[in-house]
């Protein structure tokens, strides 16, 4: 856990970033052939999961939920939270509740495991109890009540298809802001909480989002062109939300990344913030934009 020093410290490093040679990072910004290769494993994993055998799917997305679940309990803990962990990892049984049960148990589900964060709080005496169930009914929204929409989303018909629409579109967006930025970037976004996030970096999330959008709703779902790059367009606005309010909580926390388990991206969490915001509003829009 940080003393506020040590916070300060870490805060102004990441105002003024530089590598343990004295120099100043790549604009880059991390090691991009790691980022690469790790990327390109986890997008294989859930295409090939998705569209050979979906229960398969949703037992990776439980994993998932479980590892990001744990990593945001630690990450809370750095800054003063004390959240149950024991109810939080129950959160993941949403996955497969609204895999089998449908929307209607997932929003059962997610109250009854909102309770038992209150319930298991409450046994362990007083002291910061109100933040610590904000903090674990949080964790249980944040990481399973968001990850669990890709169980409703691969529960249609074609939902393998859409569980690779819902990866690519979103996934696009993360590649074509952070290429754009790179090349282009000179505006920044919010320098207070992403210096490297500029308004051309934006721009390039939305065109590249709408165009693999565009691309990927006809061949695989049948549906408009128009249709995927609708689609594409507020994903991406979603996407970069995410992202920027994950850096928020970071930088509040005091901590760089919520973990360090994938080379070249931080932690699960540093790689899931995007495609976690943009999974019920992806149902959503392809239930009303191409329904199955």
């Amino acid at each position: 856990m940080m003393d506020a020093s040590s916070r300060r410290a870490y805060r102004a490093q990441l105002r003024h970033p530089e590598t343990p040679t004295g120099k100043a990072p790549s604009r880059a910004g991390r090691n991009l052939p790691a980022a690469i290769g790790v990327g390109a494993a986890l997008g294989s994993l859930i295409i090939a999961t998705a569209l050979l055998f979906p229960p398969s799917f949703v037992a990776l997305v439980t994993v998932v939920v479980v590892i990001g679940s744990l990593e945001m309990t630690t990450a809370l803990r750095a800054g003063r939270f004390s959240p149950p962990l024991a109810p939080e990892l129950l959160g993941a049984t949403l996955v497969p509740v609204a895999y089998l049960w449908g929307s209607d148990a997932l929003v059962v589900g997610y109250g009854l495991v909102c309770l038992s964060v209150l319930a298991w709080r409450a046994t362990q005496g007083p002291g910061r109890v109100a933040r610590d169930v904000a903090g674990g009914v949080f964790i249980v929204t944040y990481v399973a009540l968001l990850a669990s929409f890709t169980s409703l989303l691969i529960d249609a018909p074609d939902g393998g298809q859409r569980i690779v629409v819902y990866a690519l579109v979103t996934t696009m967006s993360d590649i074509g802001g952070y290429a754009v930025g790179v090349l282009f970037g000179k505006h920044p976004m919010a320098p207070s909480i992403s210096p490297k996030k500029s308004w051309e970096g934006f721009s390039g999330s939305l065109a590249t989002s709408a165009l693999a959008g565009a691309i990927s709703v006809p061949l695989l779902l049948g549906g408009d062109w128009w249709a995927g790059a609708l689609l594409g367009l507020p994903l991406a606005f979603f996407a970069t939300v995410g992202d920027l309010s994950e850096s928020t909580l970071k930088r509040d926390l005091g901590i760089k990344d919520m973990g360090n388990l994938l080379p070249g991206h931080g932690g699960l969490m540093d790689r899931l913030d995007s495609l976690l915001i943009t999974a019920p509003l992806c149902w959503i829009l392809l239930g009303i934009l191409v329904p199955a």
